[in-house]
């Protein structure tokens, strides 16, 4: 069971549209070695989990499982932040459809000659669930064998190649807003490789020999030396509101990055940052809240909204109701 959080996980940082570097974060989002991979892949694999003796290991398979959600959130928003609106188009909301962008630009003129154009066809300026090249994510991807040893091997390589990717990403654009995230999964992805190279080293897996991981200096980039030096690449986080999750039995001891830096496990979750909702866009008439719908929408907010009790659980009925 999984509950949401309306906070994103990290912070994305405004900066000018870009929709090229918007193309660029669909691989880290829907390609082969993308966010939405590394969460299928992770959930399947503790849903398909056997043997109660390895709980330990299928809750760390979960927790990180859980956290790559949050990371499909935090990226498919970054995307859809990088191509909120065209960066010469003003349209005036009280007459948004007729009237050409400033000096005479066509509003959506930009989707013909960069980036993606189904980002703009089909998405109204979002994200989608394809790689940069706009092939769709697979659920061939995703990698579960039964065997803990070959999966742990399999996840550190896929965290591995994740992190390769987004340092390469990172050196493709200049945009504040593409590169904060960028940044928080470079790190995030090192810490999933220390988990996964623990969870092997447990197992008596002498991962270092068997598996090089690749050197990308990455505490090169500002942004990714700021998170690590915090110690964000050596904490996980369980997101299990039970208290039941044994992974930090596995995420502990010195990190195997050999940085001199000792796994945590001791938080629930990341406190996150406020979300928030983007504005319309009139161009692509989306979401197209002509003043009727914007009447509803009031009447409805103006309901009396039912008490909703912060936990889970069985919910105590209310007075005098019959069960």
């Amino acid at each position: 069971m999984y509950l949401h959080v309306q906070r994103l996980i990290n912070e994305i940082v405004p900066d000018e549209p870009d929709p090229a570097a918007a193309n660029a974060l669909q691989e880290g989002l829907g390609g082969q070695f993308g966010e939405m991979r590394t969460m299928m892949q992770y959930l399947f694999q503790s849903i398909n989990f056997r043997g109660p003796a390895g709980k330990p290991y299928r809750d760390l398979l979960q927790g990180i499982g859980t956290e790559e959600i949050s990371h499909v959130e935090l990226i498919g928003t970054t995307i859809a932040r990088l191509l909120d609106g065209s960066p010469r188009y003003q349209g005036s909301p009280t007459d948004p459809l007729d009237t050409p962008g400033a000096g005479g630009a066509t509003p959506l003129a930009i989707a013909l000659d960069q980036s993606n154009i189904h980002h703009y066809l089909v998405a109204a300026q979002g994200a989608l669930p394809v790689d940069a090249a706009g092939n769709p994510w697979s659920g061939s991807y995703v990698y579960n064998s039964g065997n803990l040893v070959l999966d742990l091997l399999y996840n550190l390589m896929l965290e591995s190649t994740g992190r390769l990717q987004k340092c390469r990403i990172y050196e493709m654009t200049a945009n504040k807003t593409a590169r904060s995230t960028i940044a928080y999964l470079i790190v995030r992805d090192q810490a999933h490789e220390n988990a996964y190279a623990r969870a092997l080293e447990t197992l008596g897996v002498d991962w270092g020999k068997v598996l090089p991981i690749p050197k990308t200096n990455a505490e090169q980039f500002p942004e990714v030396k700021k998170l690590l030096d915090l110690g964000l690449q050596s904490k996980q986080y369980t997101f299990d509101l039970a208290a039941q999750s044994e992974a930090g039995k596995i995420y502990q001891g010195m990190s195997p990055s050999q940085d001199g830096t000792v796994l945590d496990a001791s938080e629930q979750a990341p406190e996150g940052v406020p979300s928030t909702i983007a504005a319309e866009r009139f161009e692509e008439f989306a979401p197209g809240l002509d003043p009727d719908l914007l009447a509803l929408i009031q009447a409805t907010a103006d309901l009396e909204m039912a008490d909703v009790q912060p936990l889970y659980g069985p919910v105590a009925p209310a007075p005098g109701a019959t069960t």
